[in-house]
């Protein structure tokens, strides 16, 4: 008897502690990939000085500024010693959006590489949930390793295509949105919906994942009825 109890303590022990490790993980890795909330702000300030400059003191000049402000907040993080990952890419988004700008002599071409990554991303991700291979959960798995094994639940697929859809949605908002407005030459609402369809949306679907990847964590340390027959 005291054996079958270490036993149950042991199997105890394995199916608890793991949870709450991926929870801290799945919030520590996901913001570290953007930055942390910190992060997600940053991204907006290039956008903030690009389109007053622009309008006093002309289109070179706001390109000028808008990658001083994206160098300015590398060397920061640089200075904390926080990530700097998310700030180098950043920095060389602010160098593709400025090139695109200057090529195309006008101020809403800054914007212009933005709307179509994010027509990418959604497409992209909408394929994927139709190949049932959700995207969020083939980049969960990489980050940690975990492998394909959990295609193998149905149940953890569909929570996944939630999260999937929820950047299908975000990123297909903000082009249609976007688009629009740079069709329509309204340069001021463009950087509005820049800002206002960024970080703020992006911590939403953030959340919404943290949400799916803490109910697969939860799952994969119980039984998992159909697993075997999927």
């Amino acid at each position: 008897m005291p054996s079958s109890d270490d036993d149950a303590n042991a199997g105890d022990s394995i199916e608890f502690v793991p949870p709450g490790d991926n929870e801290n993980r799945s919030r520590q890795t996901l913001l570290e990939q953007l930055g942390g909330f910190s992060g997600l702000i940053y991204s907006t300030l290039p956008v903030l000085v690009f389109i007053p400059v622009n309008s006093v003191a002309g289109l070179t000049a706001a390109i000028w500024v808008a990658l001083g402000a994206a160098a300015a907040i590398l060397v920061w993080r640089l200075v904390r010693r926080d990530p700097v990952q998310p700030a180098v890419s950043g920095f060389f988004g602010v160098g593709i959006c400025a090139l695109i700008a200057y090529m195309v002599g006008e101020a809403k071409g800054f914007f212009l590489f933005g709307i179509y990554t994010s027509l990418l991303y959604a497409a992209v991700s909408l394929a994927s949930i139709l190949v049932r291979w959700p995207l969020v959960g083939v980049v969960w798995s990489v980050l940690n390793g975990h492998g394909s094994s959990w295609r193998s639940n149905r149940r953890t697929v569909r929570l996944y295509d939630l999260a999937t859809a929820a950047y299908v949605v975000v990123f297909g908002a903000r082009y249609l949105v976007q688009s629009q407005l740079y069709d329509t030459d309204r340069t001021g609402w463009l950087a509005f919906a820049r800002i206002a369809m960024g970080w703020p949306l992006t911590a939403t679907v953030l959340v919404l994942t943290i949400w799916v990847v803490r109910r697969v964590g939860r799952q994969s340390v119980g039984p998992t009825p159909g697993t075997a027959s999927a």
